[in-house]
């Protein structure tokens, strides 16, 4: 099962990879340009499109903002070139990373959302200081 599991993961990583570089060429960008725009460093975007290296759902969704794209769709693979589309184990891969996903944008919007607040719940002077 494992070895089944690390195979799917693989496959996945495949498909983000090409999915990423589909999207990034329909912009004519370099890597150097989406690095810049989803705010990652470029030898981090290249592990990822070379299949060396998986994404946390943050990077993920950096990755499709940037890229104006929903997060899903850098994970959908070709019709009829996967060997996911049938596999009902790479179901709970999937539930797992759509959890991560949600903590990680949860997360986000709490701390951007913290950020705010204190900057509107500081007064004038203090922001001079």
């Amino acid at each position: 099962m494992k070895k089944q599991f690390d195979e799917r993961e693989q496959e996945l990583r495949r498909i983000l990879s090409e999915n990423i570089k589909k999207y990034r060429a329909r912009r004519a960008w370099s890597q150097f340009n989406l690095a810049a725009k989803s705010d990652l460093s470029t030898n981090f975007l290249a592990d990822i499109e070379a299949g060396n290296t998986w994404v946390s759902g943050l990077t993920l969704s950096k990755l499709a903002k940037a890229l104006e794209v929903e997060a899903y769709e850098l994970l959908k693979p070709d019709k009829g070139n996967s060997t996911l589309e049938n596999h009902t184990d790479t179901q709970a891969f999937m539930d797992k990373f759509t959890k991560d996903l949600s903590v990680a944008l949860q997360d986000s919007v709490e701390k951007t959302v913290k950020h705010v607040k204190k900057h509107y719940e500081t007064s004038p002077n203090e922001i001079e200081k």
